[in-house]
């Protein structure tokens, strides 16, 4: 663990499709392992993939995806019980923590049964960069938009809340979470949301965001906060980081 303040990269984006491989990592994790501040050695990065139930095929698609990328992956299963003896010291001996799309609220409810939400918190605090897509991304807010329960997005608003705002995933290639975030924004239910189109992340230090970042040209990041009853859209346009030669 290496980055000096806490450290979150919330993303819609980070991964790709390899010329030998079904899946690389992408700028957007690569940069999550740049804010580690690591050198001298190989990253440590976990990944987390509680969100489609530790799916055990793309647990491998990850681990050749770190193997290409230079990192030493260990990936963190909660079914049918952890994987690793001592969760919260194995968290804290990472870098960087990568955490899979999927169903956020399937998520939250083991994480919370495995004591894992209380130790990703201590993680962050501690300096190790918290980071993941869609549900990955999602869980460090205060909620959002979701289709954990069925195809008709609904709010979720229970999530871990160390970022104190709203989000909002695939914005731009999931036609109903922009309407929703904006309804859900404008009544109260969520607060100013930040929210991300596929190849975007948002980097927080401590709980202030400090910078848009795009792996694919020509998307946004989004501000929607209440003005009276109403939702106000502010688009951000992202820094393009360089996308990584190996292939």
């Amino acid at each position: 663990m290496t980055s000096r303040e806490p450290t979150i990269v919330a993303t819609s984006g980070g991964h790709r499709v390899g010329t030998r491989t079904r899946v690389m990592f992408d700028a957007l994790v690569h940069h999550a392992v740049d804010l580690s501040g690591v050198h001298g050695r190989r990253p440590r990065v976990m990944y987390v993939g509680t969100a489609i139930g530790d799916a055990e095929h793309f647990t491998a698609r990850m681990t050749e995806a770190a193997r290409i990328a230079g990192f030493d992956l260990t990936p963190l299963h909660l079914f049918p019980m952890p994987n690793v003896e001592d969760v919260e010291a194995t968290v804290l001996d990472q870098d960087v923590v990568w955490v899979m799309g999927g169903s956020v609220a399937n998520l939250l409810a083991v994480w919370r049964v495995h004591g894992l939400d209380g130790v990703m918190r201590r993680a962050w605090q501690a300096g190790v960069v918290l980071s993941g897509v869609s549900a990955g991304s999602l869980c460090w807010f205060e909620g959002g938009a979701t289709d954990s329960f069925g195809p008709e997005l609904r709010p979720l608003t229970n999530a871990l809340g160390l970022l104190p705002y709203g989000n909002g995933v695939h914005y731009d290639t999931d036609e109903g979470r922009r309407p929703l975030t904006h309804r859900l924004v404008a009544d109260g239910t969520l607060p100013t949301a930040h929210c991300t189109d596929d190849g975007v992340g948002l980097v927080y230090r401590g709980t202030e965001l400090v910078e848009a970042v795009a792996e694919i040209p020509g998307k946004g990041a989004y501000l929607v906060r209440r003005e009276g009853d109403e939702a106000v859209e502010e688009r951000i346009e992202p820094r393009m980081l360089t996308v990584p030669s190996t292939s």
